[in-house]
């Protein structure tokens, strides 16, 4: 149970909620689930930013500065758990995997409480959160770590997210082991027919089990990737062959 310390008194405000500017553009989530191929349900969905206009995530983000991107993060939590709350997800026994901005986050301790204030209003188990880090510009590592760490302590779910693709990488992996990985979906592209990417996926599956890391494929595309990608023994799938991601809903299965 991850105990509500927001709640104990008045919570401490750094510069970034005190100083920051405002994200004024509407925005909503669009959900892609993530399939447990061992158990055949769903395991997971991932909030994906969008516009209301139907805007695209790279469009909105194309609006985050470094004076707006901490009322950005926080904004698209709270729009992630209002909305899950709404479509039933952890009535499902699925988890609700959001994305955050480390450069967004001052001091986690001090910043995590309007997220949990956000599942306590909703009455989203907060247990049921797991947080992907974005490596979509440069970071401090000490800072992620630290940002993991406080997460890992208040007892929710983490995951390194494009891994072999970002900033971070192995060095992260190094000093702190996640619960889930998230394998960039370049190794997986047509990794039925690389031989090169079989090899280089097996060693990664094996140096995850051997880490006690669970790993998760994203943009499983067809039925030849998500077959190989399963007998190596990823039962954990996410891609257009399963469900393309749904505005503000939960989309069907294919």
């Amino acid at each position: 149970m991850i105990a509500p310390f927001w709640s104990r008194g008045k919570r401490k405000l750094c510069s970034g909620c005190r100083d920051g500017a405002g994200f004024d553009i509407p925005i909503t989530m669009a959900f892609q689930p993530i399939v447990d191929l061992s158990t055949k349900r769903i395991f997971a969905y991932e909030a994906l930013v969008r516009g209301v206009d139907g805007a695209g995530a790279q469009q909105v983000l194309s609006r985050v500065n470094p004076e707006n991107r901490y009322a950005f993060d926080q904004k698209c939590r709270v729009t992630a758990i209002n909305l899950a709350a709404e479509l039933g997800i952890a009535e499902q026994g699925a988890l609700l995997s959001i994305n955050f901005l480390p450069n967004a986050v001052y001091e986690p301790n001090a910043c995590i409480g309007t997220t949990l204030e956000a599942a306590a209003n909703a009455n989203f188990p907060a247990e049921n959160i797991l947080f992907e880090f974005c490596e979509n510009e440069a970071l401090d590592t000490e800072h992620l770590l630290h940002i993991l760490q406080t997460y890992d302590r208040l007892g929710f779910k983490t995951a390194i997210d494009d891994f072999g693709a970002g900033y971070a990488g192995l060095n992260v992996l190094a000093r702190f082991q996640p619960d889930f990985v998230k394998l960039d979906m370049e190794l997986s592209r047509a990794i039925d027919t690389t031989p090169v990417k079989q090899v280089m996926m097996r060693h990664t599956v094996a140096m995850l089990e051997g880490l006690g890391v669970k790993p998760i494929c994203e943009g499983v595309e067809t039925a030849g990737e998500a077959g190989i990608l399963a007998d190596m023994g990823i039962s954990l799938q996410q891609g257009y062959i399963y469900a393309k991601p749904a505005m503000a809903k939960l989309p069907m299965l294919h």
